[in-house]
């Protein structure tokens, strides 16, 4: 800890001289953080695939941050242990707050089993940049979809600390979105979120 502090003594982040504004002017539209929570098998890939389909369409920029995808790359050395899921939704929250200077939608799907992981993502960028969605689904349901086969493995011991079986999850208590997908198709929650950023003044400037 004491190497990173004066590690950090010694950096001095340059300004440049194009503004976030002048990256979202260019393309028309403001730019935030969706976050995608919920448990394995909830829905939040595919709606946030779906949704970056769907955006692309209306000519929003956009980029899907998935948990298993950036897991094969930027946070390839990372485990489940709890102190590891700190710090993979840390550096996903780092990489969202890049796009969003870039003026760029990031679509951002992550268990992030952790209230206060989540809020310190939320505290990366500014009050209106970060849009909760919480991708409700029981445990039970995603046992019974289990797309993966991860829940099968987890109850036979193959898989520790797995969220919803042996590590917990921490539903959000104000999300900006909720999609319970037992009950709300994936057309169904793509058309809730867009009319969102558009009634809150996401999609024009």
């Amino acid at each position: 800890m004491e190497m990173q502090k004066e590690i950090q003594k010694n950096i001095i982040p340059h300004k440049g001289l194009v503004t976030k504004m002048d990256r979202q002017k260019i393309k028309g539209h403001k730019s935030a953080t969706l976050w995608f929570t919920g448990l394995s098998g909830s829905g939040k890939s595919t709606l946030s695939h779906a949704l970056e389909q769907k955006l692309i369409e209306m000519k929003v920029h956009c980029y899907v941050l998935d948990g298993d995808n950036i897991r094969r790359g930027i946070n390839h050395d990372l485990g489940f242990s709890p102190e590891s899921r700190v710090e993979n939704i840390r550096r996903v929250g780092e990489v969202s707050k890049l796009f969003v200077d870039a003026g760029v939608f990031a679509l951002s799907a992550f268990i992030s089993p952790y209230a206060r992981d989540r809020e310190m993502v939320r505290n990366l960028v500014e009050q209106d940049e970060f849009i909760e969605i919480y991708v409700k689904c029981s445990v039970d349901e995603c046992e019974k979809r289990d797309p993966k086969g991860l829940y099968k493995k987890a109850r036979a011991g193959e898989i520790p600390d797995f969220t919803g079986i042996s590590a917990p999850y921490e539903e959000p208590v104000n999300p900006e979105i909720i999609i319970d997908t037992t009950t709300v198709s994936v057309d169904q929650g793509i058309e809730i979120i867009v009319q969102y950023l558009s009634e809150n003044g996401y999609l024009s400037l």
